[in-house]
């Protein structure tokens, strides 16, 4: 009964895990890269040890030894030699060694703005995984909306897996990943665009307006020559579909052509909805994900009646174009600014290489230091004090390093 009560305990608890939508693993190239940086940090602050002449007395023997006279006399001041290191050195080692790991650490955005209407969530679901060869690390990778801090959406996507240990550093992103962005933006109204007189291009007003003619023609004049109103409005979260293939996005959106005449309310002339399916080129610069985006598939069809549907088959190729030219180069300039991978400051990702997988993809790269270790430190922590005599030094030993 005691096994079955653990069994059941442990059932639950599985169930209640959350499934993270960002993975990352850095291996031991990695470690040896930032050991190297760690290592010449620290020679840097021993440089700036100055050790002092040594003078003092026994009975009626005075000695006053400088520096350069160390090598020669070694014999008789190793007990000296071993005073310093537990007085100056070993303090000095210890308090840079936390410094640089606190200072690496403390610059990983956990929680952060991503532009004026979302944030990203990188909060660390569990401890890391250590195997001899990586260093294994689960990030709930979820979008929100800035008006709302507190909402989550529910992971129910495949978790993605890291199995490569070549690279430096693999970074794994689920489909849930992008689903809460895409949902997060929907859920601030971005996600929709509205067209207005001149805003509308001049030969798509043109092809609207003979489509229409057999309406407008009915209308007063007033309302004859007033402007053409586009509105386009995604009607649910546009949602993201990984495999090996590639990575598409697919969108449902209403569409509003009407007239708008100056003071009056506004005649509509067609209500219609429109499925686009648009593909997802991810990479990786710096440190940002970046999404590139292009229209591949495209219908529209009425919402009242299968012969409305009908006379809208002449608006497919403009309505099309139309996406093309003017929708896509605003959805791409928003997403080419891209959102940042939980990496400390000074380091960037180089050589990346994406590879998808069923319902997530992976990136494999590399890390280079784009400023040392002093920099950041003194650019994020002005007043950090180095060297023997910084409060978070231990207490001398007893022996040396």
């Amino acid at each position: 009964m005691a096994l079955f009560g653990a069994l059941f305990l442990a059932l639950l608890a599985g169930a209640h895990a959350e499934i993270p939508g960002c993975k990352i693993r850095i291996t031991t190239k990695a470690l040896e890269l930032v050991k190297q940086e760690a290592l010449r940090f620290l020679e840097q602050e021993l440089e700036t040890i100055i050790i002092p002449d040594l003078r003092g007395g026994e009975g009626q023997f005075y000695y006053n030894i400088s520096e350069k006279m160390y090598e020669f006399l070694s014999v008789f001041i190793t007990s000296g030699m071993r005073f310093l290191l537990n007085q100056q050195i070993c303090p000095v080692l210890y308090h840079a060694g936390m410094v640089v790991l606190n200072s690496l650490l403390d610059t990983v955005p956990v929680r952060s703005s991503v532009d004026n209407l979302i944030g990203i969530d990188y909060s660390l679901l569990k401890d890391p995984v250590v195997s001899t060869s990586s260093l294994d690390m689960d990030f709930r990778g979820a979008f929100f909306p800035l008006t709302q801090g507190n909402w989550s959406l529910l992971n129910q996507a495949v978790e993605p897996q890291l199995q490569e240990e070549e690279r430096m550093v693999y970074v794994a992103f689920s489909e849930f990943f992008f689903d809460s962005a895409m949902e997060s933006y929907f859920r601030a109204g971005a996600l929709q665009l509205l067209l207005v007189g001149d805003k509308v291009p001049h030969d798509l007003d043109m092809l609207l307006r003979a489509s229409y003619f057999g309406s407008i023609v009915l209308l007063s004049p007033a309302e004859i020559n007033s402007p053409l109103k586009l509105e386009l409005k995604v009607t649910a979260p546009p949602r993201c579909t990984i495999k090996p293939s590639g990575t598409t996005i697919s969108v449902t959106a209403s569409v509003t052509i009407a007239l708008a005449p100056h003071n009056q309310s506004e005649v509509q002339l067609s209500s219609m909805i429109m499925d686009a399916r648009l593909s997802a080129k991810v990479t990786l610069r710096g440190k940002v994900l970046r999404t590139q985006l292009d229209l591949r598939k495209f219908r529209i069809y009425s919402n009242q009646s299968a012969l409305e549907s009908l006379a809208l088959i002449p608006l497919q190729a403009p309505l099309k174009t139309m996406l093309q030219i003017g929708v896509m180069p605003l959805l791409n300039e928003r997403t080419r600014r891209g959102v940042q991978i939980p990496l400390p400051q000074g380091m960037a990702f180089v050589h990346g290489v994406v590879t998808n997988h069923a319902g997530f993809l992976t990136i494999g790269t590399d890390l280079r230091f784009v400023k040392g270790l002093r920099e950041v430190i003194e650019k994020n922590w002005p007043a950090t004090t180095m060297g023997p005599q910084a409060s978070s030094a231990p207490p001398p030993s007893t022996a040396a390093v």
